[in-house]
C-alpha cells in the first residue's frame, strides 16, 4: 500500500509538463508529500491507540489521506484522494465496505476547518496528526527553507521560526485529544526554545558593539 501511494505521487509530479503546480518550493514535490503522509501515518497511529479510535481505519486513512494533493487543487484534493483510496482497496484485498467507507469518510473530511468534535474520533486523529506534522522541528526546517526560496536572509530566521509558533498555537486550539495535546505542548517548548536561542545570536551578530578598527 505504502509504494502504490509513493509510486502514485510520482506519477503525479512526472506527468505534468510544466514540472509541477507548486513544485518551487521543497514540500510541493513528491518526496516531501511523501514523507509528510509517513509522519502523519506514524502520529496518527499514536494518537488513536491512546484515545481508542479504530487504529487501522486511521493508519489508512492517513496514508491516502494526501495522494491526490498534487495532481488536484486544495479545495476538492480530500474528495479526490477518497476516490483513489476507494477503487485501491476495493481492488486490492477483501476489505468490509464498511471499512473503505470510513476510510473515505476520514479523507474526505481531513480537510474540515470546523471543530473536530463534530467529526469521527477516527477522523479527529488523523486531523491531529496533519497538524502536528507542520509544528515542531519538521515545521521550523521547512520554514527555514523557505527563506532560501524567498532571498531572505538569517535575519529574517526568528520571524519565520515565530510563524511555526503562531500555526502550533493555532492548532492546539483545534486539537480534542490529550494525546495530540501533550504531543503539541512539546514541540512548542522546543520551538520555543530554539527561537529565544536564534534571537540571542541573531541580535548580537547585528549590534555593532565595537568596530573593526578595535579588534586588534
Amino acid at each position: 500500500m505504502k509504494t502504490f501511494v509513493h509510486d502514485y505521487l510520482a506519477a503525479s509530479v512526472q506527468s505534468e509538463e510544466t514540472g509541477g503546480r507548486m513544485r518551487w518550493y521543497p514540500w510541493h514535490s513528491a518526496e516531501y508529500r511523501f514523507n509528510h503522509i509517513l509522519n502523519v501515518v506514524d502520529l496518527a497511529t499514536k494518537i488513536a491507540e491512546r484515545e481508542g479510535a479504530n487504529a487501522d481505519v486511521v493508519r489508512v486513512a492517513a496514508l491516502f489521506h494526501d495522494i491526490s494533493k498534487l495532481e488536484a487543487d486544495q479545495e476538492v484534493h480530500a474528495d479526490e484522494g477518497a476516490r483513489v483510496a476507494r477503487e485501491y482497496l476495493r481492488s486490492h484485498g477483501d476489505y468490509p465496505e464498511s471499512f473503505v467507507e470510513e476510510v473515505c469518510e476520514s479523507i474526505v473530511d481531513h480537510s474540515y476547518q470546523g471543530p473536530l468534535s463534530d467529526l469521527s474520533l477516527e477522523t479527529q486523529c488523523l486531523i491531529e496528526a496533519d497538524l502536528l506534522d507542520k509544528v515542531g522541528a519538521n515545521g521550523t526546517t521547512l520554514m527555514l527553507l523557505r527563506m532560501g526560496y524567498e532571498a531572505r536572509t538569517h535575519m529574517d530566521a526568528s520571524e519565520m521560526v515565530a510563524r511555526v509558533l503562531e500555526r502550533g498555537e493555532d492548532a492546539v486550539e483545534r486539537i480534542e485529544s490529550d494525546t495530540a495535546e501533550s504531543i503539541a505542548h512539546q514541540r512548542l517548548k522546543r520551538v520555543r526554545w530554539f527561537k529565544e536561542w536564534l534571537e540571542g545570536e541573531v541580535a548580537e551578530m547585528d549590534t555593532p558593539s565595537e568596530s573593526l578598527d578595535d579588534l586588534h
